[in-house]
């Protein structure tokens, strides 16, 4: 670079400074305007008090009051920067319902907004939390079915709606949930989870969810807060509970706080400077590991696109457990489903379950750490510290059996891989509590897999429905629906939309094929609930080889056994009775699927058919 070109770019730097000096004088001098409140409203008698976060301009050095009866601001914050007001709130035990009127004063002038302070609902049927009683049913409500055309293409965001695209909106929404609550209830699961309802940028096609940029609001291609909580009653009163999709890790990277975060430590990095996330998480696990080798994985921007929120920031915290009550009290849901669980840091966590189970004792957390290792899965259970800190997490996903189970059907693989899955019980505190799983909506579906059949699935499907843990049904699978890697995993369910040629939430729409996985899953559903042995039973190893595995299901004087045959062919599996629960056993009798057995001399011998699973009550 020459001198003259060096001395214009210096000027050019210096001008462009004064401009910016100049533009944030002049947003600092404007009168103050409030264009958001968060949360937009609470409710007297919480556990929890609110801190809220105004968004706007000429906020700097604001002053906030109100002369609402019963409520008091105890603290304010304004931001430098005049964009951000925080205000903590007290609302007293003798605060009524009613729009408290607020009114910001700074040097440039006064405006005014209002807050609703709200009734609570009554307590009772919601945030029930999730138990081993229960089978969790996950939807995508994009892909499930459309209930209200009239939102396909809202006018903010049209054109993003065309079901020949995969990766484009597909026109599902609350409402053709809300619709499909019977079949669920026929079909037997008792919760439902929902991917994130939160809105997502106009201009993309985040139609999974997983891009919010407003925390406090749905997405109006799936509906408005109305057909949200018009959903949850519905769910509700045909007994099923409903999870909401929770993330904290990252926002979409069109989130206004991607280029104006509320605090220099809101947001890790820039759009322009930050880090790649890092996927290893066997970094935070090891106990001699430094923060630079597990820093990308705290602090990395997912995908490298998603501004990584820096959830260590005490504001950030404090808001977003805020949020997550505020969705809980608003609609009554029952549980949450941690998205990217590991990514955050564990002293976040602890936080923000301590205030959820402050006002929603009885509710239910589960962490995604996708993961096949137990040792790195189990890492992050609540009841037990680490580093000294417990994360408070109810339980986690167990991608290690789904692995496991997946290459013991699909791969051949030597059955007694699931035993050694289940060895590792006694890492966790509660390994009864684990959600089992055979597939969700980040990884190829079970029947896209070579080499799935039916069968395969069939007997995957009774695995997950008899052993130990809550499982969770991918939907579509229930009707042996295909599809490869993502997005071909998540096809539109077949008959929830219009002009569907087929409508497989019917008998009669369905092919020979899928009512035959449907009748298989809705046959285990039924029996499961029939006997707590299968739900709440302890889980025994009665018999193992390469291609078969025995287990007994025990609650009470209720006992189940179970029997996979993973071999082709036919095969006698002999099981030696003594010393285990079942050495005084008088006969078993076939409860599901095609077996012969026959008792002698302290040894069940069971014969079945290839790649099938055998349930049997025992006396």
């Amino acid at each position: 670079m020459t001198a003259n070109a060096l001395h214009n770019s210096r000027r050019r730097s210096v001008l462009l400074a004064i401009i910016l000096l100049s533009l944030t004088c002049a947003a600092l001098a404007q009168a103050p305007s409030i264009s958001k409140v968060e949360p937009p409203n609470w409710w007297v008698n919480m556990p929890q008090q609110p801190m809220v976060m105004l968004t706007g301009q000429g906020l700097a050095g604001a002053k906030l009051a109100t002369d609402y009866p019963g409520l008091r601001i105890s603290r304010v914050e304004p931001r430098p920067d005049g964009r951000y007001l925080f205000a903590w709130l007290e609302i007293g035990a003798g605060a009524k319902p009613g729009a408290a009127k607020f009114t910001v004063t700074t040097e440039r002038g006064t405006t005014s907004f209002t807050f609703p302070v709200e009734a609570r609902a009554s307590q009772r049927g919601r945030y029930q939390g999730i138990t081993p009683n229960d089978v969790i049913y996950l939807i995508m409500p994009d892909r499930f079915a459309d209930g209200d055309t009239a939102n396909d293409n809202p006018p903010d965001a049209p054109g993003e709606t065309d079901r020949s695209q995969p990766r484009k909106w597909h026109g599902g929404d609350l409402k053709g949930v809300t619709e499909h609550i019977p079949y669920l209830k026929k079909l037997g699961v008792t919760a439902i989870w929902l991917t994130p309802w939160w809105k997502q940028a106009t201009t993309t096609s985040d139609y999974h969810g997983y891009g919010c940029v407003d925390f406090y609001a749905t997405d109006e291609h799936l509906g408005t807060m109305k057909d949200l909580d018009a959903m949850v009653t519905a769910a509700h009163r045909a007994g099923i509970k409903v999870i909401m999709d929770y993330v904290v890790n990252h926002t979409g990277p069109l989130h206004p706080w991607a280029q104006h975060p509320p605090t220099p430590t809101w947001i890790n990095g820039t759009p322009e400077h930050h880090t790649a996330a890092d996927y290893d998480f066997a970094t935070l696990v090891d106990p001699h590991a430094t923060r630079r080798e597990y820093r990308n994985v705290l602090d990395g921007w997912f995908a490298n696109i998603l501004p990584d929120l820096h959830v260590e920031d005490p504001l950030l915290a404090e808001y977003l457990a805020d949020n997550a009550i505020w969705w809980m009290e608003s609609t009554g849901f029952d549980a949450f489903r941690l998205d990217t669980f590991p990514y955050s840091p564990r002293s976040f966590w602890a936080g923000w379950h301590r205030r959820l189970f402050r006002v929603y004792p009885h509710t239910w957390t589960v962490g995604e750490v996708m993961n096949t290792d137990p040792w790195i899965t189990s890492f992050f259970v609540g009841g037990r510290k680490e580093r000294g800190i417990d994360t408070g997490v109810s339980t986690v996903f167990d991608f290690p059996l789904e692995s496991t189970v997946r290459d013991v059907i699909l791969q051949g693989a030597s059955a007694k891989k699931i035993v050694n899955v289940l060895q590792h019980d006694s890492l966790y505190v509660h390994p009864y509590g684990l959600v089992t799983l055979i597939g969700n909506h980040d990884q190829k579906r079970f029947m896209g897999e070579p080499g799935a059949t039916v069968e395969k699935l069939n007997a995957a499907m009774a695995l997950l429905l008899t052993m130990r843990g809550v499982p969770q049904i991918y939907s579509g699978d229930e009707i042996a629906m295909p599809g490869g890697d993502d997005p071909d995993n998540r096809r539109d369910f077949p008959g929830g939309f219009p002009g569907d040629p087929k409508d497989a939430f019917t008998t009669a729409g369905r092919t020979t094929e899928e009512q035959a996985a449907f009748e298989n899953t809705q046959a285990l559903l039924k029996l499961r609930g029939e006997h707590p042995a299968l739900r709440t039973g302890r889980q025994f190893h009665m018999g193992l080889g390469d291609t078969y595995y025995a287990f007994l299901r025990e609650e009470g004087s209720d006992r189940v056994l179970v029997v996979l045959n993973s071999a082709p062919a036919e095969q006698t599996i002999k099981l030696k009775l003594g010393d285990t629960p079942l050495q005084n056993l008088r006969g078993v009798d076939v409860l599901y699927g095609k077996a012969k057995s026959n008792l002698a001399a302290g040894e069940l011998s069971v014969t079945l058919p290839g790649m099938t699973v055998a349930v049997f009550r025992v006396r």
